[in-house]
């Protein structure tokens, strides 16, 4: 059995991205900490990611290292940002029913 990970990133607060989410995210699959490693944007965090470019550069270097990134699509078509995300490389999707699943199975949840 894989040890799943899936990152719940909720906060639209800067130094909870750089400090916890972004820095554990770069060195998690790196290390060998969990065999898949997801991060789900959901609500204000996808907002925040929109509009700093500089954790956009360091979600490109989290998704280097093999990191899943994905962003509730009901989220961010309020915000109005769908476009610019999807064009950093991360999946549009209806995170409740990921959410779901991943609770109903072997992954570890973690909300930020």
């Amino acid at each position: 059995m894989k040890n799943k990970l899936l990152i719940i990133w909720s906060s639209a607060d800067e130094e909870v991205a750089k400090k916890l989410i972004l820095l554990y995210g770069s060195v998690m699959l790196p290390r060998g900490y969990w065999d898949e490693a997801t991060i789900m944007i959901w609500g204000p965090s996808a907002k925040l990611l929109a509009e700093d470019e500089e954790l956009q550069e360091r979600v490109k270097t989290v998704m280097q290292t093999g990191v899943k990134f994905n962003v509730c699509v009901v989220c961010s078509d309020d915000y109005g940002v769908s476009e610019q995300l999807s064009a950093l490389g991360i999946e549009l999707t209806h995170t409740g029913e990921m959410l779901t699943n991943a609770l109903q199975s072997d992954y570890k949840v973690i909300t930020f």
